[in-house]
């Protein structure tokens, strides 16, 4: 970063002062980062291990769990340390690395999501064609591109900001290096990053809810168009999960980047970010796995099988394991 600015380092401050209430959030956050883990990476290997899943829909999914892994374990760890220590900084070097892959993951999230509702387009309304559309070739290259895409679009925006001059204050107004946060406090001119913000962060969402809400309204006409209940209630419960994810993200990250004067709304900014941030990653393995009937019979195939080896004899067990 060929930076000449005084700042050095970057004063986070946090969700509060009070020591009591630090230590009750970190045992709470600590609580949901572990949640995050153990659900997204048991996301992952349940997925993996289970034939029945082997479908691009959990193919992409297997990605979300590690993205959102990914996303939470920027941010979590480092707020973590800082619940328990009196001073709360960041280099100036962590804090735009830090920047850089949080936006980096959130944007192929973005995407990601993007290709699921792609997925269930055609696997709702063109079933016949749906594994020759989604080869294994097209899903490695779809979540390629994803990941490139992220890498690149979180270069363009730190790049320049990483270049402006910062010579106090370095408070940032968070529990995390949040851009619109850190861009109030450079001392150089910022319509270069607004406008990079704009165009970039603003067509990155808009692209990606216009091809969301292309996909499902012609899953809707799609699903309204059958005949069979049963079928219908098997297409809703495909998507409503997904659906329930997207929601939940987009409305976070859009409140969250759509505010023009973050400084005037500290606390209503931070609550989003937390949502954003920490909560998001951790419910997502949960609604795919409350909702969805496949996740659900899996879970279940691999969990009866865990208890019978425990609780059955081997003989047995191993003669049982080979009729299946």
């Amino acid at each position: 970063m060929g930076n000449s600015s005084q700042v050095t380092e970057f004063v986070l401050t946090g969700l509060t002062d009070d020591p009591q209430l630090q230590f009750i959030l970190f045992v709470t956050f600590f609580t949901l980062y572990a949640i995050t883990l153990l659900g997204n990476a048991g996301m992952i290997v349940l997925i993996r291990v289970s034939p029945q899943l082997h479908t691009p829909m959990y193919f992409f999914l297997t990605h979300l769990s590690f993205v959102d892994i990914c996303c939470s374990s920027t941010i979590t760890p480092n707020f973590l340390c800082h619940l328990l220590k009196e001073k709360k900084v960041i280099s100036f070097a962590g804090c735009f690395t830090q920047l850089y892959f949080y936006g980096a993951f959130s944007t192929a999230e973005c995407f990601l999501l993007a290709i699921m509702a792609y997925d269930r387009y055609v696997a709702i309304c063109h079933p016949l064609l749906y594994l020759v559309t989604l080869s294994q070739i097209k899903c490695v290259q779809l979540v390629i591109v994803s990941y490139i895409t992220g890498l690149l679009h979180s270069l363009v925006h730190i790049i320049p900001a990483s270049r402006l001059f910062f010579c106090g204050p370095n408070i940032i107004k968070n529990f995390f290096c949040e851009g619109p946060a850190l861009l109030q406090l450079a001392c150089s001119d910022i319509s270069l990053n607004n406008l990079l913000k704009l165009v970039f962060i603003g067509f990155t969402l808009m692209a990606t809810i216009l091809a969301i809400l292309t996909s499902y309204t012609y899953v809707l006409m799609t699903i309204l168009k059958m005949r069979s209940a049963k079928a219908r209630r098997k297409a809703f419960s495909t998507c409503t999960s997904h659906f329930m994810v997207i929601s939940i993200f987009y409305g976070c990250a859009g409140f969250v980047y759509a505010q023009s004067q973050p400084s005037k709304s500290i606390y209503i900014n931070q609550i989003a970010s937390v949502l954003y941030v920490v909560v998001t990653p951790m419910i997502n393995p949960l609604i795919y796995s409350l909702r969805n009937q496949d996740v659900k019979a899996a879970f279940r195939k691999i969990l009866g099988k865990k208890v019978a080896f425990f609780f059955i004899p081997k003989t047995e067990y191993l003669e049982n394991s080979r009729k299946i």
